[in-house]
């Protein structure tokens, strides 16, 4: 279709067949049928040719106007494309659990706007289940989760290890101790967690039904931050990973004993999605920052 209509600007512009022919590198008889076969579909002759010189119809000054519009936005539609490929334009839809905000999204984020400027990133801080959800819906390109997700129509690709730890301030008297603390031992610290809701949560209170303790829990928050800063400024201790340190200062790791359980971070996408540029580059990205950064990569 683009073909003929190409023809038909050519001629007008010309208003002439032969001459259009030659700039088209096209024989004039292919030129004038296939522009007859495009008036035959639209029902109406573009072209006055009875005289010497040739000429727009009524209808083909009208039809040209369009023609135009319709050449220059596919015009653009190629280089939009063209942008894509090459970065300079896209968007990245990312969700991910609320721990990783306090770790692994900021530095991620960071390389990635160093990397891409163009990419515009739509990120949001959802629940598991949400993130599975809106993947599902084709809402999201990406989530950042866990390896052991209920929806049969996503696929994870496992990143790292991430250690639950008992976390406390450094000025917690906790902090200066070398020997482990007992799941018994544990049953006397007071802390503050996550509300039951958070994923990190549910490990904490299993581990505790495993080991047939109860801990006191003296403040119970639905943001990482908040916890954190309560851990920070007193005497509570809390349980969230480990790697949460590397962002964080005034804050130590002790040992328990049992160890408190490990979790797989896992990057999610749609299963037999044909990934976005974007994504595939974003995924590229965050498996060499978790490389450079040490952490213990899982089926690598």
């Amino acid at each position: 279709m683009l073909r003929p209509i190409r023809y038909v600007l050519t001629v007008a512009e010309l208003k002439n067949f032969t001459r259009a022919a030659e700039v088209l590198h096209v024989s004039q008889p292919a030129l004038s049928q296939q522009i007859r076969q495009l008036e035959e579909e639209l029902g109406a002759a573009l072209f006055d040719r009875s005289g010497r010189a040739i000429s727009l119809t009524d209808f083909g000054r009208v039809y040209i106007e369009h023609a135009r519009k319709a050449l220059d936005h596919l015009d653009a539609g190629k280089r939009a494309l063209q942008d894509v490929r090459g970065l300079t334009r896209g968007l990245l839809r990312l969700a991910y659990a609320p721990t990783f905000a306090e770790y692994l999204i900021g530095p991620a984020l960071r390389r990635f706007h160093a990397a891409h400027p163009a990419i515009a990133v739509e990120v949001s801080e959802l629940p598991l289940e949400e993130i599975e959800s809106r993947l599902e819906r084709d809402a999201l390109d990406l989530g950042i989760g866990f390896t052991d997700v209920r929806s049969e129509q996503l696929h994870t690709q496992p990143l790292f290890a991430e250690q639950i730890s008992l976390l406390v301030g450094t000025g917690h008297a906790l902090a200066r101790r070398r020997k482990p603390v007992t799941a018994q031992q544990l049953q006397d610290v007071p802390l503050a967690l996550l509300s039951p809701d958070f994923v990190v949560r549910k490990f904490a209170d299993a581990y505790f039904r495993a080991h047939q303790i109860s801990p006191p829990v003296i403040v119970q928050a639905n943001a990482v931050g908040t916890v954190l800063k309560l851990v920070k400024d007193g005497a509570l201790a809390t349980v969230l990973p480990s790697t949460v340190l590397r962002e964080h200062r005034g804050l130590a790791s002790v040992p328990v004993t049992p160890a408190l359980p490990q979790r797989t971070v896992a990057l999610l996408a749609r299963k037999r999605a044909t990934p976005t540029l974007a994504a595939s580059a974003f995924t590229t990205l965050l498996l060499a920052m978790i490389e450079e950064e040490g952490l213990e990569r899982v089926g690598a």
